[in-house]
């Protein structure tokens, strides 16, 4: 008797409860409508999607570049070929200081196809303050037919192709040029630097080119001893080395080391072959001589070891 009681009022209460219920959902339908007599449609269920996004943050803008992108310039143009030898060389308007090189090197990209092992490193250029250059170089010269882009942080693009690869070889001590152009060599006479006036050990990059230059000696500290035109100038070194006709060569040429400094070629056609044929980026490279020439001298990176040119890159 008293279990039967017990249940009949459970179920009196639920009922009251549920009664309750039904009374105020229905009020609640009532009261939402839009014009006081119409139920609104209920709303959806939240998804965990829905709320993730809410909860998401707004997409954070990218960090500026650093104040020493705002006006740096590339040594490349958009669209060149050049010579398995040219490295990528960015110049700012200012020295940027050592604790800002890392910023720096993080906002230079370069995108190789086919890839490479490569590297940035400071170089400390002839004619500019230290921290107004970087360089980027592979480990070993490019391959003919690579494709480069290279993006200094958001406002600075350079796409260029690699061509065909030509590597001249001066050997001082026998007065001669060996020139590989993809493969095939030819062999040169050529006169260099006198003695006490020898022309740079080492690799060189061709800078650039002109078909007629007017060089000073004073210019190189050598005096009042020439100030001519020479025609078929290869530019090879900052400090005033170039690769040219000289009618002096027409002599001397694969016998002695008549020159200022410079490699000079005969006045018979040759000079002008070798500088029809050649183009920026080129490799130049002179053995059996004294002085090595330096990283910052042109674009002297190519003597100066693996190891030690990615030590000098602020993220090594």
């Amino acid at each position: 008797m008293t279990t039967g009681m017990t249940t009949m009022r459970r179920a009196t209460r639920a009922w009251g409860a549920a009664a309750v219920c039904s009374l105020a959902l229905a009020g609640c339908s009532a009261q939402g409508g839009a014009d006081g007599d119409r139920a609104s449609d209920p709303k959806p269920a939240s998804t965990a999607a829905d709320r993730a996004a809410a909860r998401q943050e707004p997409t954070k803008k990218p960090a500026p570049d650093p104040a020493a992108l705002k006006n740096v310039r590339v040594n490349v143009s958009d669209g060149q070929t050049v010579g398995v030898g040219m490295p990528i060389s960015l110049t700012f308007a200012r020295p940027v200081p050592v604790a800002e090189r890392a910023a720096v090197e993080r906002r230079l990209k370069v995108e190789t196809s086919p890839g490479v092992t490569g590297s940035w490193s400071w170089v400390k250029d002839r004619n500019l303050l230290d921290g107004q250059r970087v360089d980027y170089r592979p480990r070993e010269p490019w391959k003919p037919g690579t494709e480069v882009t290279v993006r200094a942080g958001s406002g600075t693009t350079r796409t260029f192709e690699v061509g065909r690869s030509l590597v001249a070889t001066v050997d001082v001590r026998t007065h001669t040029m060996r020139v590989v152009k993809d493969g095939r060599a030819r062999e040169v006479k050529v006169t260099a630097g006198a003695p006490g006036m020898d022309t740079w050990n080492g690799t060189m990059v061709v800078l650039d080119k002109q078909s007629r230059v007017l060089m000073d000696s004073r210019t190189v500290g050598y005096g009042k001893a020439y100030k001519d035109y020479y025609n078929y100038a290869v530019h090879l070194t900052a400090s005033g080395t170039y690769l040219h006709e000289n009618p002096n060569a027409n002599a001397t040429a694969g016998e002695s080391n008549v020159t200022h400094g410079c490699i000079g070629l005969a006045t018979d056609g040759t000079a002008r072959r070798f500088y029809e044929e050649v183009i920026p980026g080129d490799i130049v490279r002179v053995v059996g001589s004294k002085e090595t020439v330096a990283a910052g001298n042109g674009y002297g990176g190519w003597n100066v070891g693996w190891k030690q040119w990615r030590a000098g890159s602020a993220l090594d």
